[in-house]
């Protein structure tokens, strides 16, 4: 098991993964790790649906299907489409290196959309989490979702479980919840793939940095 520091530069995200599963009572211990994250008068505001095997792949083929027919994205939970200022640059920078990985060049629009397909199966891992937001909750308690997921990446990592939060896997949550049997209510955030890195995926090789301490922290004493 890695210690802290270690685990925090481990974690990142994973987009390539061996079809092997994980055991199943590892997979429980990273979850009730997880379930320790801290959050407003304690409610745990939180409800998540871990998918494996056939049926993510099952669950991944309807999502792929949905956005290749045209299927316009109606995410409970609206996504800004395009950010401005340093945040545009982060977000152009992190394309750059994931596309640059993977060979597929900027006017290479067919590749680009194979590549985000991968998205809607989960890169292919033999596991994903499905984080829910309960019914009544809204911003307050979506931040302590958030801490939630960062806990369990950090739980997954600690444990050479390598794991990709992903935005695509909330933007068709009609589709998750008719496959998955879930009532209406809840709000589906996020979606979290997870599993055994795959070491000779190209798009493991991208790697993102991190801005200076100064552009993100302001002291006042």
């Amino acid at each position: 098991m890695l210690d802290f520091d270690t685990t925090l530069r481990a974690r990142r995200s994973v987009r390539g993964f061996l079809p092997q599963p994980l055991d199943r009572a590892l997979i429980e211990e990273v979850f009730a790790l997880a379930a320790l994250a801290p959050s407003n008068c304690n409610v745990q505001p939180w409800q998540t649906h871990v998918v494996s095997g056939a049926a993510l792949r099952t669950l991944g083929q309807a999502l792929t299907e949905a956005a290749q027919r045209g299927q316009p994205p109606a995410p409970d939970v609206p996504m800004i489409n395009r950010y401005h200022g340093p945040f545009r640059t982060r977000q152009i920078d992190a394309a750059k290196a994931l596309y640059g990985a993977m060979g597929i060049e900027r006017d290479d629009h067919g590749g680009r959309a194979d590549a985000f397909l991968r998205n809607l199966d989960a890169f292919g891992a033999p596991h994903a989490a499905f984080l829910f937001l309960p019914e009544g909750f809204d911003l307050r308690e979506a931040a302590d979702l958030g801490g939630y997921a960062q806990s369990l990446m950090l739980a997954m990592a600690s444990r050479q479980i390598a794991s990709c939060a992903q935005g695509a896997l909330s933007l068709y949550p009609a589709v998750v919840r008719d496959r998955l049997r879930i009532a209406p209510g809840p709000r589906l955030i996020m979606g979290i793939a997870f599993g055994r890195e795959d070491p000779n995926h190209p798009a493991n090789a991208a790697r993102t940095d991190r801005a200076a301490l100064s552009d993100m922290v302001s002291f006042h004493d």
